[in-house]
């Protein structure tokens, strides 16, 4: 199981994020992570272990944008690790998912738009 989060909105949020993600840690504690959109692209934040890793990630590397997905992982395929985590992104950080599942051809996917 995974916890899926988004926000759009006025408020900052950062602080939103991580207290719908302790809300649905019980989903998964395997690793943790958001992406926000800043207004000049997409940043992300991705850990290891329980929300509390990821929110002392992001008070010492603040993450701001008042629109963002974030994800709790129980990892069911592939090492709980921060490269497993989610938000992941396309291979130009332009785009920025969350799911909960398997994708095969996350590969293909990733740099579709190198093409």
């Amino acid at each position: 199981m995974c916890g899926i989060v988004g926000y759009v909105g006025s408020k900052g949020a950062t602080s939103l994020l991580i207290e719908g993600l302790k809300r649905l840690e019980y989903r998964g504690y395997d690793s943790a992570g958001i992406a926000m959109s800043n207004g000049h692209g997409l940043e992300t934040r991705r850990a290891k272990g329980k929300i509390s890793v990821l929110e002392n990630l992001v008070s010492h590397h603040p993450i701001q944008g008042s629109i963002g997905i974030a994800h709790t992982r129980w990892a069911t395929h592939g090492a709980p690790n921060e490269g497993n985590a989610h938000p992941h992104t396309d291979c130009t950080n332009t785009i920025a998912v969350v799911h909960n599942g398997i994708i095969e051809n996350f590969g293909a996917l990733r740099c579709i738009a190198r093409s």
